[in-house]
């Protein structure tokens, strides 16, 4: 609209129906598809109102003057119109329809056939607008001007005319050009606002749709713009929500079936505790209830940390985390556990660092060492480092391994292999899931497959050693893992 104002050089607005005050006459124009025009005296000059396809709001106009540069601004106008159709008689026929709206001939002639000079033919070959001067002949009581304007087509033009001129700029001129101009800016503003409406249409049916409960809608809008943004936008969150529920109530169905078994443990053991008078008995009881307690804690522990990484985009405090010393202080704690397995570490070099939140990193190694622990024979090994742009850490352990059909499930809340929730080896089923989620936010990937060189699993989490350049957006949350995948060995 404004570059339609600029080029015709007069203010064009859209404004409601009901804003002005149109007499019973004015409206029955609007009724007949004519336009309105109110012309003023002191100061000189015309009001034109043109009623859109919408039948609520007006294209408007004020003109006190007219210019060539209003005549040109007809013929970009037109031209625009006649764009829209393709083969050369539909475009006559699109300059039929046009012409009623005109008091004067529009026409496709060859170029050839018209009385032009040959500054005009050289404009006219520059795709100029060129408006030549008819003077009165013994055929024409007046002068007229004719406006021809440069087609697409090879060798044709559009002739607007000839004009007939009673003065340099009649009145019947004035009005045609407005209205002719307002009548193809509606066109065009109808042509832009219908697509938008009809598919913020569909992103309503589907908001509806969310509000009744139904998760499963997905908003189908084609395109690039804004809108089909938006409803891409739109699919992802009702996606995420969509997971989120789910999420939420399998780790409620797991988390009732984990906390069961410790605090039917206790209560057995405060029930032995009221039975016995042993004092050795009584003792061991109550460090029963203290291991069970613990394991409490740590379940507690492990739940709220794989929901605080699930919820949302956690905080990461981003910093350059030197790998060898993180290395060396994952070994100091594992030996600490009194394991009998031997830790092996692959320190790296003692300047190779990653950008990478230092808490979960170690959070990361130390569940997948913990993990190892559990299953290895006698052996398991820590590495970390960098390699084409990526670092890396894994964990590689001489237990039994994990079948390549069960891969993907140990990173599922809660799963358990063997499905037994009194193994010896222990554990909550949601290690991995931390892990898995940890790999997520640090923008890289985590797999797991057979170690080279223990035979068992081998853990490889990867990620960038840069910092992150964008922060993840809630609806890439669906997203179960990176497509990346880098061989660190």
């Amino acid at each position: 609209m404004s570059d339609a104002s600029s080029l015709f050089g007069a203010n064009f607005k859209i404004i409601p129906i009901d804003d002005i005050d149109f007499t019973a006459s004015e409206l029955r124009r609007f009724e007949n598809d004519n336009t309105v025009v109110r012309y003023v005296e002191q100061p000189v000059y015309a009001d034109v109102y043109y009623r859109l396809p919408d039948n609520e709001n007006v294209l408007t106009a004020r003109i006190s003057e007219v210019t060539e540069q209003q005549v040109r601004a007809i013929a970009v106008f037109l031209l625009d119109d006649l764009s829209y159709e393709v083969t050369l008689s539909d475009k006559r026929a699109r300059l039929a329809e046009l012409e009623e709206k005109f008091s004067f001939p529009l026409a496709f002639v060859p170029v050839n056939t018209l009385d032009l000079d040959s500054d005009q033919m050289s404009r006219l070959r520059r795709d100029e607008v060129v408006i030549s001067l008819q003077d009165p002949n013994s055929s024409t009581s007046s002068s007229a001007i004719k406006i021809v304007v440069p087609s697409e087509i090879n060798d044709m033009a559009v002739l607007i005319g000839p004009v007939p001129l009673f003065n340099w700029f009649p009145l019947n001129l004035i009005i045609s050009m407005i209205l002719i101009s307002m009548f193809l800016i509606s066109l065009g503003v109808y042509a832009l606002i219908f697509p938008l409406e009809r598919k913020l249409q569909l992103i309503q049916v589907g908001v509806n749709e969310v509000s009744k409960g139904n998760l499963d809608i997905q908003v189908q809008v084609i395109g690039q713009d804004e809108i089909a943004r938006l409803s891409a936008t739109f699919n992802a969150m009702t996606s995420h929500i969509k997971r989120l529920i789910e999420s939420q109530r399998e780790l409620t169905r797991a988390v009732s079936h984990e906390l069961r078994t410790p605090v039917a443990r206790i209560r057995f053991a405060v029930d032995m505790l009221a039975d016995t008078d042993d004092e050795d008995s009584r003792f061991m009881q109550r460090d029963y209830i203290d291991e069970d307690i613990e394991s409490l804690n740590g379940l507690i522990d492990e739940i709220l940390t794989y929901a605080k990484l699930e919820e949302g985009s956690p905080k990461l405090d981003l910093e350059p985390v030197n790998l060898r010393e993180l290395l060396q202080q994952i070994e100091r704690e594992t030996n600490a556990l009194g394991k009998p397995i031997k830790i092996v570490t692959n320190l790296p070099n003692a300047k190779v660092t990653a950008i990478a939140d230092r808490r979960y990193l170690h959070r990361v190694i130390q569940n997948l060492a913990g993990n190892a622990l559990r299953y290895a024979e006698t052996t398991i090994i820590v590495s970390a480092g960098v390699k084409k742009g990526n670092a890396f850490v894994s964990v590689e352990d001489d237990g039994h391994g994990i079948p390549e059909a069960d891969r993907e499930k140990v990173f599922i809340p809660f799963s358990r292999l063997d499905d037994s929730r009194t193994r010896a080896s222990g554990g909550y089923g949601l290690g991995l899931s931390i892990v898995s989620r940890i790999a997520f936010w640090f923008n890289g990937s985590m797999k797991v497959d057979e170690s080279r060189e223990l035979g068992g699993a081998r853990f490889v989490m990867t990620w960038p050693i840069k910092p992150l350049t964008q922060v993840l957006a809630a609806d890439e949350l669906t997203q179960e893992k990176s497509e990346r995948d880098f061989d660190t060995k």
